[in-house]
């Protein structure tokens, strides 16, 4: 069985909207997946491989990555 706490888990602002943060317990590099997977209800290993399709795609990911690794906030 796998943990499903990214599911459960969720920072809201003072409007009651889900706040983007990156995730402290969900990490591979900066948390960043995490933190989108989070505040999306998504799974973590969905936003890591859309990240990595990204880039192979002649996308920024990398360079996305590490902008959002910057201006997110860690929960």
């Amino acid at each position: 069985s796998t943990p499903d706490n990214y599911r459960t888990k969720s920072t809201h602002s003072k409007t009651g909207r889900a706040r983007l943060t990156r995730s402290a317990t969900d990490t591979m590099l900066g948390g960043v997946c995490g933190g989108i997977a989070q505040t999306y209800n998504l799974d973590p290993t969905l936003v890591r491989i859309l990240f990595v399709v990204a880039t192979l795609l002649g996308f920024s990911g990398i360079l996305l990555y590490l902008i959002l690794w910057v201006v997110i906030p860690v929960e």
